[in-house]
């Protein structure tokens, strides 16, 4: 098929816009003016009027989870949820709803209690209990590292009070030495776990849902860890009944194998990073070092200041992490590590820094939010060229919680973008989604304003880290894709690149910062077709 498109605001590069642009076999062919495009295509050819919007490449979500994007969309929903009360009625209306078979295990995500206007605590069993002790109800932070579960949940899972949780998770107890319900880190696995297991078509239902979300995003490709032990062929197996019919994403996985047993096999059957094709891709080694600070799990050098009892939650041990990035690299493979707090980014750069030498980086080793950071941390990411793959929508919510949790000497060098930027580092956009919803524009606004979705605080989170518009959007496609070894190929509107690309309803790289968020996405394109266009 051959397109032609007309009348448009094409983004090149940083001040270089097009009119048109000719599009074959899904490849960009020509970029140029309307004339030039107009005399290249051929009779038949599709016009498309763009009626002068702006067109910039297809946005790169450099982590997130695609396949619990779908789930969050099928089970119960709590982002948002202003209250435990209001929890509770979510989840009583979808039992009310779904009215599922006795017994079934529930499950739903999103809930924070930072925003719970009631009490500002963790959900416990006992508010669980009170929607229902018929079913087992698992429902997680929206940070995805605790969750709580209600009473019949725990019994199912057969945790009691004696229990062990697993290495590098914790259980929650209250004074009386009761379970709370609140489970950490690699603990919640031992809870998630008597969920039933999805077959793979039905978790390639799943994934059409997610991905539908995505074209409404104007997402077009997705670097995401839904590949883990126990399940991962069944899962590779969803992607390519997904990716066998017409495809509206691309997908580069983030392999999450904590153990070098777990790590072998998948090995063993030959993955490695950069097989598959141009739909469906393996990606890195991804690891995690710690968890999230609205958990206070992250991992810091020193205590949280609101909380001197914690530093948070190791869930890799320095040998471990040596032991499985250097078996990555033995076996040419890509890694990407979970690194929230100061003290795992720190034990993340050191790991790395004995596979790195003479400050290259060939495998693209990349730590995965970086978000705790001072300049010397920085300085090393620059210095063996580190990737970092950031979230600037994390900042809506951690901007009300960090000077607590860290001081601001270090919040003041932290989510530090533009200081990423000035040092060369190869900084790349995600949403972690659904920790945050897929909402490029949210994405972007937050990155150039350095304020929540409420447009506070008026000045902006220490403005001076913020980044500018072409910035953001670079660090949103071509610097994504060098994150996938795509460079060359996705991450610009240019002859000889993917021609996937987002029509936008606002001239983004001239709108006033703050007025950003009323951009609309009309229209995404994949591969040459267009795969969502707003009704």
């Amino acid at each position: 098929m051959i397109t032609a498109i007309v009348n448009g605001n094409i983004y090149v590069r940083r001040g270089q816009f097009a009119r048109a642009m000719l599009i074959e076999d899904g490849m960009i062919r020509l970029v140029g003016t309307e004339e030039e495009v107009r005399a290249a295509a051929p009779a038949g050819a599709q016009i498309y009027n763009a009626q002068g919007h702006t067109i910039v490449p297809g946005f790169n979500d450099s982590h997130q989870h695609l396949a619990m994007v779908g789930s969050m969309l099928e089970d119960i929903q709590l982002l948002g949820a202003g209250s435990i009360a209001q929890v509770q009625q979510i989840t009583r209306a979808y039992i009310d709803a779904r009215r599922p078979a006795p017994g079934t295990v529930l499950h739903g995500m999103g809930w924070n209690q930072d925003y719970f206007t009631d009490e500002h605590r963790l959900l416990t069993r006992w508010d669980l209990d009170a929607v229902s002790t018929e079913y087992p109800i698992i429902l997680e932070r929206a940070c995805g590292h605790i969750l709580t579960a209600n009473t019949a949940a725990l019994e199912r899972a057969g945790i009691t009070p004696e229990t062990q949780p697993a290495a590098g998770g914790a259980f929650d107890y209250d004074e009386q030495g009761r379970l709370t319900g609140v489970v950490r880190e690699n603990a919640c696995r031992q809870v998630l776990d008597i969920m039933a297991a999805k077959t793979p078509a039905q978790v390639a239902q799943t994934l059409r849902t997610a991905m539908a979300h995505a074209a409404e995003c104007g997402v077009t490709s997705v670097q995401t860890m839904d590949l883990r032990p126990g399940d991962w062929r069944g899962t590779l197996e969803a992607y390519r009944m997904v990716q066998a019919e017409q495809p509206t994403l691309r997908v580069y996985h983030q392999c999450n194998f904590m153990t070098p047993e777990a790590f072998r096999e998948f090995l063993d059957a030959g993955y490695r990073t950069g097989q598959g094709d141009a739909f469906n891709k393996i990606g890195p080694l991804k690891l995690f070092v710690d968890g999230s600070l609205g958990a206070r799990t992250a991992l810091m050098r020193r205590p949280y200041q609101d909380d001197p009892s914690t530093a948070g939650i190791a869930t890799l041990t320095p040998a471990r992490l040596d032991e499985l990035v250097q078996m990555a690299a033995d076996n040419g493979c890509q890694v990407a590590v979970h690194a929230i707090g100061d003290g795992a980014i720190q034990r993340v750069l050191d790991s790395y820094g004995k596979v790195c030498t003479g400050g290259e980086n060939p495998l693209r080793l990349a730590v995965i939010h970086c978000q705790i950071t001072d300049r010397p941390l920085l300085e090393r990411f620059a210095k063996n060229d580190i990737l970092a793959q950031v979230q600037p929508i994390f900042l809506h919510y951690d901007m009300t919680v960090v000077e607590d949790r860290v001081g601001r000497e270090l919040a003041a060098t932290s989510y530090a973008f533009r200081t990423m930027k000035q040092l060369g580092i190869h900084m790349s956009f995600g949403t972690d989604s659904p920790v945050e919803d897929m909402n490029a524009i949210d994405n972007l606004y937050c990155a150039v304003t350095r304020k929540n979705l409420k447009g506070e605080p008026a000045g902006g989170f220490y403005p001076e880290e913020r980044v500018d518009i072409y910035d953001a959007v670079d660090a949103y496609t071509t610097e994504s894709a060098y994150c996938s070894f795509e460079e060359g190929v996705k991450g610009r509107l240019m002859p000889g690149y993917y021609a996937d690309l987002v029509e936008l309803s606002e001239s983004i790289f001239t709108l006033p910062a703050d007025e950003l968020r009323r951009t609309q996405v009309l229209a995404t394109m994949v591969d040459g077709r267009f795969v969502y266009r707003r009704g």
